[in-house]
């Protein structure tokens, strides 16, 4: 979809359907709407006399005969309560209504900014939120649909703005929202396709792709180079599928001179059988899923890169299968790691830390100051947080803060788990030095705090987003599917950290 900004009269564009919008409790419009609503003859005050509610969050209500504008139809849109309208709030909207116009067979929309003067939000930052949430809820994954698509995408938003010393600044931020879903639907798409597409190999390929665009270093190591590191909690995962593994990493200098050097690691389970440990057939065809961690990452650096962050990233995805066969690793093994440890193997199917835990090592070597992975790993986070918000443990206040602050901004939730002592007695092993599982109590931290075993004191944060990568259902900017979540996060974050 593209985006044109036009400063003037939103009752003189051109196009196949307009967005409005009005406040819960509001009898009579003003603004844009009310502007629409006069050159309308009355009609919107009398659908919202007529039409109880019209103005709760995420209502729709559609004219379909207008005459005095230069819109087909009209889509009024409920805010909600004015006190209660946030920036997410905005982007969430922003993705209802362009589904409104999906359904009308609108290609072209022109849409104000909603609620951006009654709620005081700043312009930059309100065209972003409009924009991303425009193009997250337009999103449509079709790769293998082979029949025509009876749904009309919208291909043109214009965003219509009366006052022209505002557009400079909602140009800026509606190109900013539009590099930003990019990344969103880019990892939308990673994870969506299925994993008989999207290989180890492949997510080399795409990672090359996003290097190659945007002026990244890009290293790929292959069985050999891991084994001769030696990876071998990485190696002992992948050793049972015919798949070959490949650790892809990444390295965005956007600050030369800068000290610190932030690891994003995600995790890369192109497939989860859970091996030996076999998962229950109901369901698994969703393991395609558990390289979210990794799409979320190479998303991010997509966007940090094409942004001009002045940070310093290093990227990296272990990718592999975990599969059964004659020469998957099994329950009741013992083996090691980049980082010396030995770990008892308890389950096959607690594969996501194996890996993640030689990626941080690897990260460390690397010259990584400060960590986060993130990774869909525990279904004990689902059961503890739902699908509502993703949990996070942390070693270090500041950057868990840093975390939380860009997650809150972006819109995206996350609650911090602890981190006591106690759960540390669940993964401690007899005749290793750790086991892989501490059992089914407090799984999501005792998950948590095995990866915590390998960071050596850096600053580390644990994103489990296992209860948000996907959705079931279209709500607001997602849809249903992949949800890309993570992605604006660690973009906030970026931004926030400044010349770090």
């Amino acid at each position: 979809m593209q985006v044109e900004i036009v400063a003037g009269s939103i009752t003189e564009v051109i196009c196949d359907a307009l967005i409005v919008n009005l406040f819960e409790g509001v009898s009579l419009p003003t603004g844009a709407t009310g502007a629409v609503d006069t050159a309308l003859d009355g009609q919107i005050a009398t659908l919202i006399r007529g039409k109880q509610g019209a103005g709760k969050y995420g209502a729709i209500s559609v004219l379909h005969i207008c005459t005095g504008i230069g819109a087909r139809q009209v889509i009024l849109l409920g805010l909600g309560k004015q006190e209660e309208f946030t920036l997410d709030r905005l982007r969430g909207v922003a993705g209802t209504a362009v589904r409104a116009a999906q359904k009308v067979d609108a290609r072209t929309v022109a849409t104000v900014i909603h609620g951006a003067g009654q709620a005081g939000f700043d312009p930059q930052a309100a065209a972003q939120a409009l924009v991303e949430g425009t193009l997250l809820g337009n999103y449509r994954f079709r790769s293998y649909k082979t029949e025509k698509d009876e749904v009309v995408l919208p291909e043109k938003l214009y965003i219509i703005e009366n006052d022209a010393q505002k557009v400079p600044a909602i140009t800026a931020g509606a190109r900013r929202g539009e590099t930003i879903a990019a990344a969103v639907c880019l990892s939308r798409d990673l994870v969506n396709h299925p994993a008989n597409h999207m290989t180890p190999t492949k997510m080399a390929a795409q990672a090359a792709q996003v290097a190659a665009s945007h002026g990244i270093e890009l290293q790929v190591m292959d069985k050999e180079e891991l084994a001769a590191l030696p990876m071998c909690a990485f190696l002992a995962v992948a050793q049972g599928s015919q798949e070959p593994p490949k650790l892809i990493i990444m390295k965005y200098t956007g600050n030369p001179a800068g000290k610190n050097l932030l690891a994003l690691i995600g995790k890369g389970i192109t497939f989860d059988s859970g091996g030996i440990s076999l998962k229950p057939s109901e369901g698994m065809h969703e393991m395609k899923d558990d390289m979210a961690g990794a799409a979320t990452v190479l998303g991010a650096v997509q966007a940090i890169a094409a942004l001009k962050l002045p940070v310093n990233i290093l990227a990296i995805m272990p990718c592999t299968e975990n599969m059964p066969s004659g020469y998957a690793f099994r329950p009741g093994d013992v083996i090691g790691s980049l980082g010396g440890k030995t770990i008892e193997i308890i389950s096959t199917d607690a594969e996501g830390r194996l890996i993640l835990a030689d990626a941080v090592v690897f990260a460390l070597r690397q010259g990584a100051t400060h960590v986060i992975d993130l990774a869909t790993l525990t279904g004990a986070c689902v059961v503890a947080l739902g699908n509502v918000a993703s949990g996070v443990m942390t070693n270090d206040r500041d950057l868990c803060g840093k975390v939380l602050a860009a997650a809150g901004a972006a819109g995206e939730r996350m609650w911090e788990l602890p981190m006591f002592e106690e759960y540390k007695d669940q993964i401690k092993s007899d005749i290793a030095d750790l086991k892989n599982s501490g059992g089914r109590p407090a799984g999501a931290i005792t998950a948590g705090l095995f990866i915590a075993n390998f960071v050596d004191g850096k600053p580390w944060v644990h994103i489990d987003i296992a209860g948000t990568v996907t959705t079931d259902k279209d709500n607001g900017y997602n849809v249903k599917g992949a949800t890309g979540t993570g992605v604006r996060t660690l973009v906030r974050l970026a931004e926030n950290l400044g010349t770090w």
